[in-house]
C-alpha cells in the first residue's frame, strides 16, 4: 500500500464522524483523537520494530516486551482500580501467560526465536491476555456484589474466603474465557482472523497462513485460561479485610 492509498483510508474515519454527527452521538472528538494516535502509535512502532528487527539485541526485545506488559495491566487494571494492588497482580499474571506460552512454542521448535516472530505473537498473547484480565475483574465485580449475601452467610458459617468466594471466582472465570473460545468456534465460518489474512494480503500461501493462525488461535486459549486462573487466585482476596470479612461495596 502506498502513501496515497493509506491516505484514502480516512474516509472510513470520516463516515464514522459523519454518522456520529447525524446521530447526535458526541462521538466525534473521541473519534479524531483515537484516530490520531492510533496513527502516531503504529508509525512509531513500525520504525521501533524495524530497529529492532535490524540489531537483533535481546535487551531491546525484553524492553519491548516489559512495555507491553506494563500498559496491557495498567489497562485491564482500570477495571478495578478500586482494589489495590491489583495492577501488579495483573501485571504478575500476563508475564506468567507471556513466559509460559513463548517458553513452549520456542522450546517445541514451533516458532524460531527472534524478534520477528516473538514480538507479533507476544503482542496477540498479551493483548489478549489483558481483555481477559479486564472480562475476570468486571464480573468478578458484578459476582461479590450480587452474592454478597451468600458470601457473608458462608463466612459466618465458618468457612474461609476461598471457599466462601469459590462459586463466583468459578463463574467469572468461565464469564472471561466464554469470548475466546465462541471465537475459536466461529473462526473460519464466520470471520478470516486479522493474522491469517494479512499473510494473504502480504502473498503468503493460504495453506501456510491457515497454519499460523491455528497456532495463534490455540496459544490465545491457553493464555485465556491461564490469564484468568492466576489472576483470579491472585487477586480474590482483595474483595476481603484482612481478618476475612466481605469489603463494603464501592
Amino acid at each position: 500500500m502506498n502513501n496515497l492509498a493509506l491516505g484514502f483510508t480516512v474516509a472510513f474515519v470520516a463516515v464514522a464522524i459523519v454518522l456520529s454527527m447525524w446521530q447526535r452521538l458526541g462521538l466525534e472528538r473521541e473519534i479524531l483523537v483515537s484516530t490520531v494516535r492510533c496513527a502516531v502509535q503504529l508509525l512509531l512502532v513500525g520504525y521501533v520494530l524495524h530497529y529492532v528487527f535490524q540489531s537483533r539485541n535481546p535487551l531491546l526485545l525484553l524492553l519491548i516486551l516489559g512495555i507491553m506488559t506494563t500498559v496491557a495491566a495498567w489497562n485491564a487494571g482500570q477495571r478495578a482500580k478500586g482494589l489495590a494492588g491489583i495492577r501488579w497482580r495483573v501485571w504478575l499474571a500476563l508475564v506468567v501467560t507471556e513466559t509460559v506460552t513463548m517458553s513452549m512454542m520456542v522450546g517445541l521448535d514451533i516458532i524460531e526465536p527472534v524478534p520477528q516472530y516473538i514480538i507479533p505473537i507476544s503482542g496477540m498473547i498479551i493483548g489478549n491476555a489483558m481483555v481477559v484480565s479486564g472480562l475476570l475483574l468486571n464480573q468478578m465485580k458484578r459476582e461479590v456484589e450480587a452474592s454478597k449475601g451468600e458470601i457473608e452467610t458462608l463466612l459466618a458459617l465458618g468457612a474461609t474466603a476461598r471457599q466462601a468466594i469459590q462459586r463466583s471466582l468459578k463463574r467469572s472465570v468461565r464469564a472471561s474465557m466464554i469470548p475466546t473460545i465462541d471465537a475459536m468456534k466461529t473462526t473460519g465460518l464466520v470471520q478470516l482472523p486479522g493474522m491469517m489474512t494479512g499473510m494473504i494480503i502480504a502473498g503468503a500461501d493460504p495453506v501456510e497462513a491457515v497454519r499460523y493462525q491455528i497456532l495463534i488461535l490455540f496459544t490465545i486459549t491457553a493464555s485465556a485460561a491461564i490469564t484468568s486462573i492466576i489472576l483470579s487466585t491472585l487477586s480474590y482476596k482483595l474483595w476481603f479485610t484482612e481478618d476475612e470479612r466481605l469489603l463494603p461495596a464501592g
